[in-house]
């Protein structure tokens, strides 16, 4: 890290593997979480379960992407201190786990999967992702300004659009616990490929000798945001579905003993 700064300098970003590896594992959790809620998703009559569609939009826009992308933030190290603006920080989370639970319901959520809602759920979900990815870019709060290579942004668009749709068909095509792994797996790479791009796509300049000040989330803050954010939504879904599968079986024996 050099000792000083310059206006107009280029800063170098270096990356933390550790940090990197640990954003694919958080974005796996959360696509395995949700492609699992996915397949609870419809009820016996073909009608939406609304609360295994929140649970699917929560753990695939608020850990899938959401936290994945912010622990990739992490692991983007720059010579100078780094940190968020809390709205806009907030407002991405708010619209990752929005859009993917308008995605879900098109693809999957009107009584059966649709061809038709598919390719609509995965346009609106990689633009969301994108939404979501640059809002969290843009939350960062620095002495430098930022530049975009606006080719690599547009592959990065591809990128998430394309991930989208085999996000989408494989939570909706895949029921045995191997290959929902399977799935999971792919869909965290494409994910975490969107994002690296992205990020490849700035350029950081400093533009002042001294950082802004204000409201501001440190690194630190971040980590407890992020992680906080993980455990509540894993604990949550986790006691849901128990609680839905609980109920199923106590159905089933009601209607077995009246049989």
């Amino acid at each position: 890290m050099p000792a000083t700064i310059f206006v107009g300098q280029v800063l170098t970003p270096q990356y933390s593997l550790g940090l990197v590896a640990l954003s694919y594992l958080v974005s796996f959790a959360g696509s395995l979480t949700a492609i699992m809620c996915a397949n609870r998703l419809l009820k016996t009559n073909g009608l939406a379960r609304f609360s295994m569609l929140a649970c699917a939009a929560v753990a695939l826009g608020g850990i899938g992407i959401w936290s994945m992308h912010f622990i990739g933030m992490l692991a983007y190290e720059l010579p100078v201190p780094i940190v968020y603006e809390p709205m806009l920080t907030v407002g991405s989370l708010a619209a990752a786990v929005l859009i993917s639970g308008i995605a879900l319901y098109l693809a999957g959520g009107r009584c059966k999967f649709s061809k038709p809602g598919w390719v609509a759920a995965s346009i609106l979900a990689g633009l969301g992702i994108c939404v979501m990815h640059y809002m969290g870019m843009y939350a960062m709060q620095l002495r430098a300004a930022m530049e975009m290579d606006l080719r690599v942004v547009a592959m990065s668009m591809g990128i998430a659009v394309t991930a989208a749709a085999v996000a989408l068909w494989l939570a909706f095509h895949t029921s045995s616990l191997a290959r929902q792994t399977v799935s999971a797996a792919v869909m965290a790479l494409a994910v975490c490929a969107m994002h690296y791009v992205g990020m490849h796509a700035a350029t950081m300049v400093c533009t002042a000798p001294i950082a802004a000040r204000g409201l501001t989330l440190s690194e630190t803050d971040l980590v407890l945001v992020v992680f906080s954010i993980i455990g509540m939504v894993l604990v949550s879904i986790y006691w849901l579905v128990t609680d839905v599968d609980i109920a199923a079986i106590r159905q089933r024996v009601v209607v077995a003993r009246r049989g």
